[in-house]
Formats: C-alpha cells, structure tokens, sequence
C-alpha cells in the first residue's frame, strides 16, 4: 500500500473494474462479509498487439541444443509423428487448474500466486497442424504419454518424429505429485524420459522438444544417434506452439541461450534443495558463496553436458577483432562508508482516544481490518527508554555510490555471419577477477541480428561495480586492478566457447 499511495494512484484514476482472485461477473463486493452482491468483473479486454510480442518473445527464447546433419529446420516432410502430452491442449482447458497447479496437456506456464489465466493458449499440436497442411505433410500424433503400442505403429511410419515432454515447478502452497513447489529430481515428468526413448527405439529421425522451467537430466537418451534434434522451448505462454511453429519451419533461426548450466549428474551441482525444514525456521548458511552454476563447474573443473550460455543457430558466427577502450571514468575514487550514531526518540503524536476512532462517514464491516479503534477505548504505552543506536551507512547516496555506475572501459568485436541464413547471436563478454572470486564472471551480453556474409561491430560497456569485489573489512567495493591484479576480458558464444581474450592490466602496469 506504500507505494500505492506514494505514486498517486488513490487519485484521479478509474474505477476498479475486477476482483482479484474472483473470476465469475457477480459476487460480493465485500466478500468476506457477503456485503454489496453487484457486477464485480467486467472483463475488460486491455490487449493491444501482445499476441505478437509474446510470439517474438518465446521463438527468440527457444534453445537448440542439437542438431545434427542440419535437422532442423523442416523441409516439408511427407509424413511427421507428433507424440507426448505435452503437444497438445489439457482436458480441463489452459486455465482448468487453480493458479496454474497441475500439469496436465502442454506446459506453458509454472504454477503460484504469480501465475495468470491464458486468454488462449495455442498448443503445438494445433500450430504443427496447421503449418504442416502448407506442405501436404500427413501429421498423425498420440497424446497418452504411455501408449507404448500405439505409439511405436505411428513413429514407424513417420519421416519425422517430434516427442514432447515437460517438467513444471511453482510455488510451495501447492503440491503437483508430490512437488511442493520446487521439483524433487531433474527428470522429466510423467514419464517423459522413457517416452523419449520408446520413440527414439522406433524413428532415426527423432527431435525432441522440453517444456521447462530450469535444467533437466538428459543423459539417459541425448547421445542416442537416433535423437537428432533437441529443442529447449522452456515455459512460452499463450503462443506457445506459434512460436515453436517458427523455429522448427525456419521462419525464425534459434537464438536461445542457455542461462543455466545442464549437468550429466545432478550432483554436479554441489547444491540442491532443502526438501525438509532443519529448524523451526528453516536456516540455509549458502555456504557455496559465489560459486554456483557455471562458476561452480569451471571452478571444481566439471564436464557439462551443455555450458551454461550454450544455444546452437540455423548459421554460425566468427569473432573477431577484440578491442578494450579505458575511458576517462577510471580516474574517480570511490567514497568510504561511514559510522553514525542515532539518538533514540520517544513518540510524540496524540495519545487521545478520540482522535482514532472510526470517523462519521466509515462504517465497520464484520471480519475487515481498520486503521481506527471502536469508541470508549482507551490507549495504554509502557514506559519508553531512550536507546543510542549504532548504524553503519554506506557510501554515496541512496541507492549506493553513483561512482559505481561510472562507465570506465569499452570493449568492442566484430561479428561475423558466415552462415547461409540471417540470424541473431547472443555474445557474451565475462571476466577475470581473481582474488579468490569464481574462474569467469557474466559481465555483458549483447544479442545480434546478422545477415549472411555480413559482420556487425558488437560492443559492451564495463563499469566500477563490474571490475570491483567487495571488500569485507573496508565494507566497500573495491576495484582490482587497485590491488596489482590484471582483468582477463573474454568474449563468445557461451562460458566455454570463449575465442576472443584481451586484458585490462593492473594499476600502474603498462596497457596492452
């Protein structure tokens, strides 16, 4: 409510026109108390070009992770096999299940008191359909995740097999099998690794498309020859199959990137969920610091199976020409934190009665909270004792110290398509810091559309906050190369795919 009436908005805006948490057009305007039966929805319809947005969004975000002798895209296949649940619509509708909570037909949102109703939802199934009557391509498909006959006739007769399957997770007030919110495990759900595999068992042209909200094992069936394609297609919302459409056809080249690391083992990860409470309240020390993720992999020297910041593309990308601009911001100097010390104050405002009670216009409502107290009621404070109070403050204004904002290099590349097909690429620009920190740090990444044959001049900017750690005993940030050690600078296509290396030397070393 802070905020609410900080910006303004108890004045001079419309009406509401909904109820939260309420779908049905009728209902009580005070529902609690069953006061006020009115129209309390009015479904308005506040969509202006979402549809198109949402659709850009979820082809953008889609991850190729393999692809091999250039399966993908489609080319008018005469016959295509679409197999698992998760293709096609829930029986219940996109919005049959409360806040999202179940996983039922194709997975295009997790479930929690963040979650939404879809206006619509198209499936992949509806949008395969469609697309593939362009081409005259015969499309038959089996949604039951375990009709392991049927399915095996089918994908025997296809030229191209796509399988769906999915893992979903939400929030912690509601269980979907067994799931309180974060998953148990990293497999896939209702049986969505053996489907894989009784698929693959069946078609040498098997491309597999998940539907998830972070890393899934994949080890069990990712080196089967027979899986020739592998599309990460995550959580994409309402255009769902529309934006698979456009990746698997081409109209759109994958452009994804991976923002978390796929192990071979889930132990790999060093850290893992507290599935049980181990106090009263719950306590986790997070012991691994900085070092989760792909800093935990490069640093233990862990093989992934697919690095974080990986996602392959219709054409390829060369880097080249790493350039690293020191700019004038590098003279400034942070400002150090400071002690204060608070006198404590005791309350002054009114401690009459009367001028908290319920004013003439308001009337009390059975079970609603009021910031007024009943008539004829008295107030009693315990005696207050001035307490000093110690407070460390940081440096600079609120918000930190603006000097951190200072851009102090610049780092530029070019990017070359030398592919056959426009395309975009995610360069991703991480550094070196040493001083005990992880192995590589994300600094940047900059995302390219790229003709073929053409290049385009990439650049990031790096600043303070960027090549400074904090420093415990001064309470401060703190910048490296201050203390004689050199930036590594390094760009390309994921944490391990790395072509371009420059340097930002230590303070007083010549720069190079």
């Amino acid at each position: 409510m802070a905020s609410f009436f900080y910006l303004g908005q108890d004045e001079n805006f419309p009406e509401l026109n909904f109820a939260q948490g309420y779908l049905p057009t009728f209902g009580y305007e005070y529902p609690t108390a069953k006061v006020d039966y009115t129209q309390v929805n009015e479904h308005v319809d506040v969509r202006d070009a979402h549809a198109q947005t949402i659709r850009a969004v979820g082809s953008n975000s889609i991850v190729l992770l393999k692809n091999v002798n250039e399966t993908l895209p489609l080319s008018a296949p005469r016959q295509m096999a679409v197999i698992g649940e998760d293709a096609g619509p829930s029986m219940y509708g996109p919005n049959g299940c409360s806040d999202r909570g179940c996983d039922n037909g194709t997975l295009a949102m997790g479930w929690g008191s963040g979650s939404t109703n879809f206006p619509y939802l198209v499936d992949p199934l509806s949008a395969i359909q469609a697309r593939a009557l362009q081409d005259r391509t015969v499309v038959q498909y089996v949604l039951n995740n375990y009709a392991s006959a049927t399915i095996a006739s089918v994908v025997q007769q296809a030229s191209v097999c796509l399988v769906f399957a999915n893992a979903d997770s939400g929030e912690g007030y509601i269980e979907v099998g067994g799931n309180y919110g974060d998953r148990n495990n990293l497999t896939l759900w209702l049986g969505g690794d053996t489907l894989i595999q009784e698929v693959a068992a069946n078609c040498s042209n098997t491309v597999v498309v998940i539907h998830a909200p972070g890393p899934i094992l994949m080890e069990d069936w990712i080196d089967n020859p027979n899986v020739t394609a592998v599309l990460f297609a995550g959580l994409p919302g309402q255009e769902s199959g529309n934006s698979l459409v456009d990746v698997l056809y081409g109209a759109v080249s994958p452009s994804g990137k991976l923002p978390w690391t796929i192990a071979k083992n889930r132990s790999d990860y060093g850290t893992d969920v507290l599935y049980q409470p181990n106090a009263p309240v719950p306590q986790l020390n997070f012991t691994e610091g900085l070092f989760i993720d792909y800093r935990h992999f490069d640093d233990a020297g862990i093989e992934p199976r697919f690095e974080f910041g990986f996602g392959l593309s219709y054409t390829s990308f060369q880097y080249q020409n790493l350039q690293i601009l020191a700019l004038s911001n590098n003279k400034t100097t942070l400002a150090m934190p400071t002690t204060t010390v608070n006198p404590s104050i005791c309350p002054s405002q009114s401690l009459n009665p009367s001028d908290y009670t319920f004013p003439a216009t308001i009337s009390s409502i059975t079970d609603y909270i009021y910031p007024y107290i009943e008539a004829n009621t008295s107030i009693y404070t315990p005696q207050a004792t001035p307490t000093p109070t110690i407070n460390a403050v940081a440096a600079g204004a609120q918000g930190g110290d603006p000097a951190l904002w200072d851009v102090l290099y610049r780092v530029q590349l070019q990017l070359n398509n030398t592919g056959s097909k426009a395309g975009q690429e995610v360069s991703q620009l991480y550094l070196e810091l040493g001083n005990d920190t992880p192995p590589r740090q994300l600094r940047g990444f900059n995302k390219t559309m790229v003709q073929p044959g053409e290049a385009q001049t990439v650049t990031f900017d790096l600043r303070r906050r960027d090549v400074s750690i904090w420093d415990i005993v001064s309470q401060s940030w703190v910048e490296v190369t201050s203390l004689g050690t050199d930036i590594g600078v390094l760009v390309g296509a994921s944490s391990r795919n790395l072509p371009l290396r420059g340097v930002i030397p230590a303070q007083g070393a010549p720069y190079v």
